[in-house]
């Protein structure tokens, strides 16, 4: 009879700590959460750190922890480079075989090419393990006049500018520096056929899914320039440090590898990245119409020395 009361006071015991670590978790997210990105280039890890702000972007930074933390991001790549952008979120580097870029083998003879990630199916295979994803792009159920929630499309709605009111006003703007969650283009075919709930005042409605209807595409912007793009995606965080992680670190490996390349050729030209042309969108969609809409882009992909999304980490929620 003791050991059978001293077995049930240990177990309210472990579930009153775990309630409290719980209420504990809870109660430790904050207006500003951090993350590391970790990216690895030519061998070497950077690590950049970004303050996010809910005060702008309440669902798409929850959305973007949510990801985080289920180790999503983890082994993705820059899939497009610019001058003035790093592009990731969507697609892995993969051989002949299907196996990712592994910086520790020998990739000298291995020929890649970009794979998008089936995002839909690779949420719900990662909510089997037990992990849970925050919805706020729905299916429509119900009328115009009165929409309801259908099944989740594991899909953010954003908090674009422009687009959600926001009564706090912007913590950060599109400029040097800024993390930016965006949308591929969908075009026009399934208007109204999602419900979403608003950050602002909770309320839920029908919208175009073309608007903020994003999934887990992301870039650093890295021009000086302030950008109109903030108006049309959503600036949800800001690297810490600029100058010093990404100027002066990852920016300047990759410019100081492109310099020592082009010195080794005897033409003086060398071209960092390749051309990815006619890449098909929205190929894993729900939405029948848009999978087969068509859209196609060019990404201009560093094959030759990637760069990889190591790890995405939350340092401070």
């Amino acid at each position: 009879m003791k050991k059978s009361i001293r077995r049930i006071g240990a177990i309210v015991l472990t579930a009153a700590v775990s309630a409290g670590a719980l209420m504990m978790f809870a109660g430790c997210s904050t207006d500003h959460p951090e993350v590391t990105i970790t990216y690895t280039f030519n061998g070497k890890d950077y690590a950049v750190d970004y303050t996010l702000s809910r005060l702008d972007a309440p669902q798409t930074v929850t959305h973007f922890l949510e990801l985080a933390d289920a180790g999503f991001y983890d082994g993705t790549c820059i899939h497009n480079y610019t001058a003035n952008f790093l592009y990731g979120g969507g697609y892995r580097l993969v051989d002949e075989q299907e196996q990712p870029y592994d910086y520790s083998a020998d990739n000298s003879l291995k020929t890649f090419t970009l794979k998008e990630i089936d995002y839909f199916d690779e949420l719900g295979k990662l909510e089997e393990k037990g992990y849970t994803f925050t919805q706020s792009v729905w299916r429509t159920d119900g009328s115009a006049s009165s929409p309801k929630k259908g099944a989740g499309l594991y899909t953010v709605y954003g908090e674009q500018s422009g687009k959600v009111d926001n009564e706090y006003g912007r913590d950060y703007s599109h400029t040097a520096g800024a993390l930016v969650m965006y949308y591929s283009d969908k075009g026009d075919k399934v208007r109204n056929e999602v419900a979403v709930t608003r950050a602002d005042d909770g309320t839920v409605q029908f919208e175009n899914y073309l608007q903020n209807s994003a999934t887990s595409l992301f870039y650093t912007y890295l021009s000086s320039s302030n950008s109109t793009l903030g108006e049309q995606y959503c600036v949800f965080g800001m690297a810490k440090d600029f100058a010093g992680q990404l100027t002066n670190g990852l920016l300047k490996a990759i410019n100081d590898y492109i310099a020592e390349r082009t010195d080794e050729e005897e033409d003086g030209s060398f071209s960092f990245t390749t051309t990815q042309e006619n890449v098909k969108l929205n190929q894993n969609d729900p939405f029948e119409d848009i999978r087969k809409g068509g859209w196609t882009t060019s990404f201009e992909t560093p094959l030759t020395a990637p760069i990889i999304v190591k790890s995405v980490k939350v340092t401070k929620y």
